[in-house]
């Protein structure tokens, strides 16, 4: 993430810029869903990972996921405003949980 970040740190105009960010997110999603459905395939998940568990983790990847794509194209339009929407997104996942109607999405 480090150089993708200053990429589009010092370009932040461009929208190329936050197309290879969002490529970097995309990235490290594909790689969480994969690790995470090898991990149950495996059975190196404890017991007390139920199926719902595991759906609503799966589920959250793709969310996640599906909002950093329209967050990256909104850059089409302009990119403070792509860039705004995944900081908002971002922030979304790590207080959600505290939120109850936030932790829904």
């Amino acid at each position: 993430m480090p150089f993708s970040t200053s990429l589009l740190a010092e370009y932040i105009t461009v929208p190329l810029a936050l197309v290879l960010y969002w490529l970097n997110i995309v990235i490290l999603g594909a790689i969480i869903y994969i690790g995470w459905a090898y991990a149950r395939a495996a059975g190196l998940t404890g017991e007390e990972v139920t199926r719902e568990i595991s759906y609503t983790i799966r589920r959250r990847i793709i969310v996640a996921q599906a909002l950093y794509a329209f967050g990256a194209a909104l850059c089409l339009i302009d990119t403070r405003l792509s860039i705004g929407f995944i900081v908002l997104v971002q922030l979304n996942f790590a207080v959600a949980p505290r939120i109850p109607i936030l932790s829904r999405i």
